[in-house]
């Protein structure tokens, strides 16, 4: 039976009114949202279960989150080693040498490997330990840690578990962009961790996952049983992401957003049909929300001669974003692989028509409403593209059609819901 120490006022489940709220604490090891979709995804879920009458705590490692509504931030430092200069090549300490996870966290680095789930689930589950905040549920942003795991097993809080994409999608295609045998040892090296999260994963009885594309692959890359899996939508924060007849629409501005320079964002793809539709339609832009890094993305920019036409934009607050989405004329997500595809669903909610890629996941939040492509082919979303910029009337009817889509599928008015009945089934199951 669950410790009822960790029940508010020592009450189960079945005995605490409806007017009480669950008290959850949601885990996220890094989660500003302008550096990654998970970000966003943590400031959504917290808004909206506390609008939804919830009592939430969010737990995280830095770089922290910006939450809204009524939600309380726990911040778990750690060494934050790519945030430093050098790399944090430089950032140990004597004192770091007294703390084994400090310790771990920057030779694990140096090295190569990228520890940050690790750390955080050692940090996390300390902090739990210590803490007198009595949580109904614990929901782990996808740390699929060893430190989590244990927050089940020794402090007898119910855990469910976020996992947004088998994180084995990222290492397959990066091995395959790999141009030798030594950048390919290195992202081995970096996704070490996976292994990880494949063991942690399969001890884990209560999971949720943003698509049925994310529960298979789930199923198949991680070894977990299915019936262990409910995937429940992600929602859109649909005060913000809505129509604005007051912001001129651009006719021939293509926008995407590309949070990390990595193959499977396909990023590359998307310049290769920019380059090919400047040929038949050089007044098109391409606005990027994300940072130009050093990598591919800078190479191809230089090698397709694209620096006068590529506009990076970076930092943006979420008002600011949606007035891009809704300057845009399509809203193009050319990932090869992605368990959802969250600002598809923000676009299609400022009524911009989008374009997707059948890679993973984007296929159901598009639906019959937007446009799909198949991943990793420049010339067919070149093609698609500019099919839509020379038809006006099929663009409006898209338009339509991703605005009424998002509205009745992504509204966290309806997903909060099914978000506290999967907690409260996961409690009692857990008890």
């Amino acid at each position: 039976m669950l410790d009822l120490r960790h029940k508010p006022d020592g009450l189960s489940v079945s005995q605490r009114a409806p007017s009480d709220g669950l008290r959850i604490a949601i885990l996220s090891y890094r989660s500003d949202p302008k550096v990654g979709g998970q970000g966003v995804y943590v400031d959504y879920l917290a808004s909206a279960l506390a609008k939804a009458g919830a009592k939430v705590d969010v737990i995280s490692g830095p770089p922290y989150p910006h939450l809204s509504g009524d939600v309380r931030l726990i911040k778990l430092p750690s060494l934050d080693l790519y945030a430093q200069p050098n790399n944090g090549h430089y950032a140990l300490r004597p004192k770091h040498l007294l703390n084994p996870t400090d310790t771990y966290e920057y030779f694990g680095h140096l090295s190569g490997k990228f520890v940050e789930p690790y750390t955080f689930g050692q940090r996390a589950f300390a902090h739990l330990k210590r803490s007198l905040v009595n949580y109904d549920i614990v929901l782990d942003n996808q740390t699929l840690a060893t430190g989590i795991t244990k927050i089940a097993t020794r402090l007898g809080i119910p855990l469910a578990t976020t996992i947004h994409h088998p994180i084995t999608h990222d290492l397959k295609l990066a091995l395959e962009a790999a141009p030798d045998w030594k950048h390919r040892w290195l992202v081995r090296r970096w996704y070490a961790f996976h292994h990880m999260q494949v063991r942690e994963a399969r001890k884990l009885h209560t999971i949720t996952c943003p698509s049925e594309l994310a529960k298979a692959d789930i199923v198949s890359e991680f070894g977990v049983a299915p019936e262990r899996i409910q995937p429940i939508p992600l929602g859109v924060d649909q005060d913000t992401f809505r129509p604005d007849l007051t912001v001129k629409r651009s006719a021939r501005r293509i926008i995407t957003t590309a949070s990390a320079d990595t193959p499977l964002k396909g990023l590359h793809i998307l310049l290769e049909a920019y380059h090919q539709l400047l040929q038949s339609h050089p007044e098109t832009e391409l606005i990027v929300i994300g940072k130009l890094r050093n990598g591919a993305t800078k190479r191809t920019i230089r090698d397709r001669q694209l620096d006068r036409h590529v506009q990076f934009k970076s930092d943006l607050s979420r008002d600011a974003l949606a007035d891009e989405f809704r300057r845009a004329s399509v809203a193009v997500t050319p990932s090869l692989y992605e368990g959802f595809g969250l600002p598809a669903a923000e676009a299609m909610s400022c009524g911009t028509p989008v374009i997707v890629t059948d890679g993973g996941a984007l296929p159901e939040v598009a639906g019959d409403a937007g446009i799909i492509v198949p991943k990793g082919d420049a010339g067919a979303l070149a093609k698609a593209i500019g099919d839509l910029f020379d038809d006006p009337d099929r663009s409006a009817a898209v338009s339509a059609a991703c605005l009424k889509r998002a509205q009745d599928k992504f509204n966290w008015e309806k997903i909060a819901p099914r978000y506290l009945a999967f907690f409260e089934q996961a409690i009692a199951d857990q008890c």
